[in-house]
């Protein structure tokens, strides 16, 4: 099936906005000292430090993920206003340099901070009380999704399964999700007595081999 293909007015505004912001930042950390591939891994990071710290508060898993946009954004938002005019480029002042020579730094501490500590919090501050008022020991978020996945595939179907827990290969789900549910498979054989019998209303086998 054919489909046409339509441009999303929003999504190529930002791929023009976030083009001009990475080559301002290449620009200022090129003014200020740092040649060739490192100017241009500036931006990756000051970009990849925002989107990080950005997923972390749609998560509303850590607060301290707001300190990490700020400055993420800070430094996005300073780069852009640098380079319109309102600083020499040729001329950087020092503490520009120590600005940017520090960066590194600085974005693999948030980035740390940002992969480590947001799921632990989120278990201590919410989890963990859920399962002590539940009456429950032992339980673990990753425990919640596999008896949430074995419910779905019962229920469902495996594939249904998988694509809510967003797995692209079924094969995922059945090895590490879906579980046999206990008293299934003794379901299963009584009602494939029931049918044997002719009891189900369906007819028994025989009838429908002579159909």
């Amino acid at each position: 099936m054919n489909r046409s293909i339509r441009p999303d007015a929003v999504l190529i505004q930002a791929v023009i906005a976030g083009a001009l912001s990475f080559a301002h930042l290449h620009d200022l950390a090129a003014a200020a000292g740092q040649s060739g591939w490192k100017a241009w891994a500036y931006p990756v990071s000051v970009d990849l430090l925002l989107v990080a710290a950005w997923r972390r508060l749609r998560a509303g898993r850590d607060r301290s993920a707001w300190t990490w946009f700020a400055i993420a954004l800070a430094a996005s938002l300073g780069a852009n206003v640098a380079t319109a005019g309102l600083l020499d480029l040729n001329d950087v002042p020092a503490w520009l340099r120590i600005l940017v020579a520090g960066w590194p730094a600085l974005a693999f501490l948030g980035g740390t901070l940002l992969v480590h500590a947001p799921a632990n919090q989120w278990r201590k501050a919410y989890f963990d009380p859920a399962v002590s008022a539940a009456g429950l020991t032992d339980v673990t978020p990753h425990d919640l999704r596999t008896s949430h996945g074995t419910w779905v595939a019962d229920r469902y179907g495996v594939m249904t399964a998988a694509h809510r827990l967003g797995h692209s290969n079924a094969s995922v789900t059945t090895r590490h999700y879906a579980r046999p549910v206990a008293g299934r498979d003794d379901q299963v054989a009584e009602a494939a007595d029931v049918w044997l019998g002719g009891e189900d209303g369906i007819g028994s086998p025989e009838a429908h081999m002579e159909r």
